[in-house]
């Protein structure tokens, strides 16, 4: 009776790891895979494969990570955000003005900032779903809007010299080992900073919203069909704008990563951050159309983006836009195998009926 039932459970699981809808994570995974190994490969002599240049990755890219999570949830829910970046500048100058102009505490500037992102997205969520404007032409006034009141606080970089952010900036954990009893620095140091706790807690945090409460549930179904989750009773009105307001929420977040990374504030910051977002989260394995993603394809989605970069630099001698060029292509055939996974899902559910 044990081994029957043994027996019955494989194909389940078979099948649930062979869903279509993970085809895109899996192939996230896989690219990120064999581009490590190429690195490894040419450049492992050079350093490639030490935790240091692993870590940085993260360091580098965490601010983009952070935003990503956000992100994820709004294209699940099947719409797009494109003030992100200009929020995540906001903040920065909310802190560098608020504290280097207007001697204002930081915690303070970072408390109107959250007030203030969280509110718009919270605003744009609410217009999305009752005044029915599309969530493109939405959140691009959106982004106008938090661009231009970057643009009135200043036109100039302000740089924050405050000792909290300071301290902040400049925390780092350093990777040990055991060295003939004795606890030292591994060679060559390898660390993680406080932006990377950041992106690690909001990661677990979207990772438990999502696939461990009803209101991530709830994401998935209005994704799927809003009309049909309208049909079933579910609260499409109060998820959506939650969804858009933590976006917000993450996109202040980010910019709070980004102004202890560069430690300054700057109108023209981040612009276009928005798109490197979007295609962490598409080449991570969310659907455009709504209705499926994860959060950890987007973080491997993070991975391969950060990767990219970081093959040029060992390179030594190629244009950095190549990178550019990289991703691009890896977002026009993530975008293909989207467009392969719908059409077939659609097939098979045709054939079934």
């Amino acid at each position: 009776m044990l081994n029957a039932n043994i027996k019955a459970k494989r194909p389940a699981a078979f099948r649930s790891l062979t869903n279509p809808k993970y085809l895109m994570v899996y192939a996230t995974v896989g690219i990120f895979l064999l581009t490590y190994l190429v690195g490894a490969l040419l450049y492992g002599e050079k350093g490639f494969t030490t935790l240091r240049t692993f870590m940085l990755m993260f360091i580098d890219n965490a601010y983009v990570g952070i935003s990503a999570i956000g992100m994820t949830m709004v294209l699940i829910t099947g719409g797009i955000d494109l003030s992100v970046g200009a929020v995540a500048s906001l903040t920065g100058m909310f802190i560098a003005y608020g504290n280097s102009v207007l001697g204002v505490h930081p915690l303070l500037c970072i408390a109107f900032a959250l007030v203030v992102g969280v509110g718009l997205g919270a605003l744009m969520g609410a217009m999305i779903h009752y005044l029915n404007v599309p969530p493109f032409i939405t959140t691009l006034a959106g982004m106008f809007l938090a661009r231009g009141v970057c643009s009135l606080i200043s036109r100039e970089s302000i740089s924050i010299n405050n000792g909290m952010i300071d301290a902040l900036a400049g925390w780092k954990y350093n990777f040990v080992h055991l060295v003939d009893g004795e606890w030292v620095k591994i060679k060559p140091v390898a660390y993680i900073n406080l932006n990377v706790l950041l992106f690690v807690a909001m990661l677990i945090i979207g990772i438990i919203v999502l696939q461990k409460t009803r209101f991530g549930r709830n994401v998935y179904a209005i994704g799927g069909n809003e009309q049909s989750a309208k049909l079933m009773g579910l609260p499409v009105a109060r998820t959506k704008v939650l969804v858009y307001g933590f976006n917000g929420l993450c996109s202040v977040i980010a910019g709070i990563a980004y102004a202890l990374y560069v430690k300054s504030g700057w109108n023209l910051s981040l612009m276009g951050a928005e798109l490197d977002v979007i295609s962490s989260a598409v080449i991570g394995g969310v659907l455009l159309t709504g209705g499926v993603g994860y959060m950890i394809g987007t973080l491997f989605g993070v991975m391969l983006k950060s990767i990219i970069p970081a093959l040029i630099t060992f390179q030594g001698d190629l244009n950095s836009w190549w990178g550019k060029i990289a991703i691009g292509t890896l977002l026009l055939i993530f975008v293909g195998l989207q467009q392969i996974v719908v059409t077939g899902a659609a097939r098979r559910k045709k054939k079934s009926e």
